[in-house]
């Protein structure tokens, strides 16, 4: 007799396909392949794949000392070709769900990849969504797809949701030991899809239904994204009165309860926490909720660019400078240090705002090699006391580790740093500005 899904699951025989090839689906597809399983990786970018069976990683969380043995042993596989979907037992979605322009939740790539699923959906198989979502997605969109062709979710197939948690760049928690939470479109679902994910990650935490699912993940980055808001404001609010907000911050952290340290920043970025709760927002609006305190904070964070650039115009006032012919080094331009990921960055917001004003810019990020600007490739310019000499204001925009800022201080005519990133550098205090 052909053994069951639970029991392929347990016993490693089970063929595992990732869908998504990006910061969420690489990492999973690797602790997979790492555990015994025979892994395929699915993805529409050609480029992506190539490198993948050739064991060299474009994400900064997976070195090529961990790809290129699973690689060799095709142990992981990736491929651009849908067929090989038909010979999966369990599949993971991992694609991106960006906003539109107005600000709705663009699915369009989870619809993309539901409509390949049709086609090569078979008895026994598992299928879950961890691309980010609106609650409802999963059971009210792509369960009535994907049973069109006479498949019944939680008799042939089993569907759910388990919201990817990854943070790029932190050492501590990487996928295999984060919490997962999981819900299934019936209780079937819910413990088949607990099954598949125990087997590489200890910690699984199921809910009662894809809806909780759903709503876990913008709970989450909802807090995140309210807090940051607020800590945003609260810097606005003490540059009014004179006041460090660095300081307010840490003497209020000194509180060993009803207190968690948040910092302010040049805006918001990353592929979760600038859009994330917009797709919750966005739900409620349909059932005539407005809410209030994601679209204030939303407003906040969004127009922080807009608060450094007035500071950077007040700074060089000072100093007898207008923005205008200003050469200016922007330091940092990842969402945040350590990383070379550049979605949604703030420091990408504030270098438009600055080039609009007419400044004269370079920028120095030692991830980010270049970026696409203007039709045109923009590129990382070498870091030297000369760059800085020679500049009227540096801005340190992302506080990566590597950077010896004492060293950026002693050499530049002028240092805005909005990370707080100079705290301890000693010398002439009067030209280190803070946001």
């Amino acid at each position: 007799m052909k053994k069951g899904l639970f029991d392929r699951i347990r016993d490693k025989s089970a063929k595992i396909g990732i869908i998504g090839l990006g910061y969420v689906g690489l990492p999973l597809a690797v602790e997979y392949a790492e555990n015994g399983f025979k892994v395929t990786g699915f993805d529409i970018d050609a480029e992506k794949v190539k490198k993948v069976n050739r064991g060299i990683s474009y994400i900064d969380d997976i070195p090529d000392s961990r790809l290129k043995p699973i690689t060799k042993s095709k142990r992981l596989v990736a491929t651009i070709d849908p067929k090989l979907l038909a010979q999966m037992d369990c599949v993971s979605i991992c694609v991106p769900t960006p906003l539109s322009k107005t600000k709705d939740p663009d699915i369009s790539f989870i619809l993309a990849t539901v409509n390949w699923l049709q086609r090569y959906l078979h008895r026994d198989m598992l299928i879950v969504l961890e691309s980010t979502t609106y609650p409802g997605t999963t059971a009210e969109v792509i369960k009535p797809l994907l049973e069109e062709r006479g498949l019944k979710v939680g008799r042939d197939f089993y569907l759910a949701f388990s919201p990817e948690r990854v943070d790029p760049g932190n050492a501590m928690y990487m996928t295999h030991n984060t919490p997962r939470v999981v819900g299934g479109i019936t209780r079937r679902c819910t413990m088949i899809a607990r099954t598949y994910y125990e087997q590489v990650i200890p910690n699984i935490y199921p809910v009662s239904s894809t809806q909780a699912a759903e709503m876990v993940k913008l709970l989450e980055n909802t807090f995140r994204s309210v807090n940051i808001g607020l800590v945003n404001e609260m810097a606005v609010m003490c540059d009014r009165l004179g006041l460090d907000v660095w300081e307010i911050i840490d003497a209020a952290a000194t509180k060993p309860f009803g207190f968690m340290p948040f910092y302010p920043g040049p805006g918001l970025g990353g592929h979760c926490i600038p859009i994330d709760p917009h797709y919750l927002s966005w739900k409620l609006k349909a059932l005539n909720y407005y809410a209030r305190f994601i679209e204030l904070a939303g407003d906040i964070n969004s127009h922080m660019p807009e608060w450094v650039v007035e500071r950077v115009t007040a700074i060089l006032n000072a100093h007898g400078k207008s923005i205008k012919n200003t050469n200016i080094v922007l330091l940092g331009i990842a969402y945040k240090k350590n990383i070379k990921d550049v979605r949604e960055s703030p420091a990408l917001d504030v270098m438009k705002l600055l080039e609009g004003k007419g400044a004269k810019l370079h920028y120095n990020d030692p991830y980010v090699p270049s970026i696409r600007w203007h039709k045109g490739t923009f590129k990382s310019t070498k870091l030297t006391a000369q760059l800085l000499h020679k500049a009227d204001l540096t801005i340190i925009l992302t506080d990566h580790s590597c950077y010896d800022y004492q060293w950026i201080a002693d050499h530049s005519n002028l240092v805005f740093d909005t990370r707080n990133a100079a705290s301890s550098v000693k010398g002439n205090k009067r030209k280190l500005h803070k946001l």
